[in-house]
Parts: structure tokens; sequence; C-alpha cells
């Protein structure tokens, strides 16, 4: 796929409850945000857990943003930035180019950000990057498997904020070799932050050697027994509980052992949709693992009234 815009279908505006733009996807059959909004969401599960009081003036922040989208993620961020900023290096890899401009001709969107980061925003539109004294862009248009070999190696990232569609819509970035590429290369106190809970995707982050924890709900977002996932390096120091985060419940390490945790395998980097979601259809016939009814219906039955 080149990602033209005939092949990636049409995009409607999709409402969200704090009243925020957003919108829907035809080709991927999902929207780019959760009901709750998706302002809220970008704060709750990409802001609050980066803890970016982290890095202040003199200190490096590099920050990978995968499926930028209509760009809420890094534009949030970038708000709360802390007033002394870091010196900061940012990289974009985005199939579609059509969510940010639709996004940018909305006054209510443009209205939600300062000058500085509104300018950002329409210099990736516009220049694929920006270049300041302190702070660089450089956004890659393409299938990110791909563009992610096109930053250069020794580059590590101290926050990768992944947003893809989800694992069954979009399984080549949920892949345990996209995932697993993800995780070596992050900084040693790196943060991988997303909104899924899949136990694919937490598995498959586990095997590569990053600890778990699970985020909280957004404001507005429907309590579940978990709202997405941060991912860190093993001996990265991160705290079991923190803004935004909690461990892993004893129902979330059970989830890893059923047949939901079969990764999405994807060896050579380059495997369609179907191809890879067909793959882990038939590993899970042949896995031996709990199925995952199993376990929801286990959880259901001893969960309080």
């Amino acid at each position: 796929m080149n990602g033209s815009a005939a092949e990636l279908g049409g995009l409607r505006v999709y409402p969200t409850a704090d009243g925020s733009f957003s919108l829907h996807s035809d080709y991927f059959g999902e929207a780019f945000h959760n009901s709750a909004g998706a302002l809220n969401e970008a704060r709750a599960k990409f802001v609050q857990p980066a803890e970016l009081q982290r890095f202040s003036s003199g200190s490096n922040l590099r920050i990978l943003d995968v499926c930028m989208g209509l760009g809420y993620n890094t534009a949030a961020v970038l708000e709360a930035l802390p007033a002394a900023e870091p010196k900061l290096q940012w990289w974009g890899l985005e199939l579609d180019r059509r969510p940010l401009e639709q996004a940018l001709e909305q006054v209510s969107f443009q209205s939600l950000w300062s000058a500085p980061v509104l300018a950002k925003l329409e210099a990736i539109r516009d220049h694929d990057g920006w270049q300041e004294p302190t702070s660089q862009g450089i956004q890659f248009w393409g299938d990110a498997r791909s563009m992610l070999q096109e930053i250069s190696e020794p580059v590590r990232f101290d926050l990768v904020l992944l947003d893809a569609f989800s694992p069954q819509r979009c399984p080549e970035l949920w892949s345990e070799e996209f995932l697993g590429a993800l995780a070596r290369r992050l900084a040693p106190q790196g943060r991988l932050l997303t909104y899924s809970r899949s136990a694919a995707v937490r598995a498959s982050l586990k095997r590569a050697g990053l600890s778990l924890f699970s985020l909280l709900p957004a404001p507005g977002e429907r309590a579940g027994w978990s709202s997405g996932t941060l991912a860190t390096p093993a001996d990265s120091g991160c705290p079991l509980d923190g803004p935004g985060w909690r461990p892993l419940s004893v129902m979330e390490w059970e989830h890893l052992q059923t047949r939901a945790a079969v990764p999405f395998r994807d060896p050579q980097g380059n495997a369609t949709a179907e191809v890879i979601v067909e793959r882990r259809s038939l590993e899970q016939e042949h896995c031996g693992h709990e199925p995952t009814n199993a376990w929801q219906r286990r959880w259901r039955r001893d969960s309080p009234s």
C-alpha cells in the first residue's frame, strides 16, 4: 500500500464527548479516537504517563510518534513540555496525509494549541517537519515498518507514542517484529505508550524485554479492566504506580496466558493485514493455551456483582 487517498478510503467527521474533532476511517473501519474524546485520550494516555517534567533545560528529549494521525498526541505533548524546555528531536510516522490536513482546517482544532505548537503542525503538513535552534521535527510519510528504518540506528527514543488502528484492523504495526524493533530503539529510561491492552501486544513487548504497566482511563472513558499500556526497559527504574498508570492486575497477567496472547507475526516486515491475521488464527488453533472466552467467564464469575 502506498497510502494514496483512493486506497485508504473515506474519512468522516467523528464527534467525541469532550467536543474535540476526530475522524472515522472507512478503510480501517474504526475511529481515530474513542468516544470519550480525542484531547482527553491524548492527555491521559500519552502526556500524563510520559512524566515530561523528567526532561528539563539542557537535557535531550527524543520522541517517535507512530501513526501521527490528526496530530493530537504530538501536539498535546509539545504543549505540556516544561517551561525550561529540553532539546527536542521528534520523528513522525504516518501513512495518510489527510487526517492532519483535515484537522488543521478546523478552527476548533486550531484553537486547542498555542501558536508555536500550531506552527509545528503546519510545518509537518507543509514541509514534512520543522527546524528551530533547539527543536527539530522530521515526518516520514509511508508504511511505518519501512519508515522506521529511515531513522538513524543509533537514535534511542525517550518516548514512543504508538497509536495505530487496533491490532485486528492494522496488525502490521502490532506484530512481534515491529514491536520488537520499537523496543530495541527505546532509551534506557524510555517509555512506550499505547491505548492498546491487547494480550498479543503486551506479550510481544514482554518478550522484547520490557516491563508492563496498565494505563488508567481517560476522563469520560468507561472504566474497564484496563485502558492501555506503558512499557519500559526492565531496569529503567519506573515506579510500580505513577501518574496515569498502575501495575498489571492478576486478571491482566492471566490474559497473557490465553490464546489472545498469540502474537501477530510479520517476519519479513511486508505482509498484508489479511496474511498476518490468518497466520495468527492458525497458530491460535494449535497453541494449547486457555481459550480467551474461558478467561473472560472465569473473571466475570469471580468478580463482585
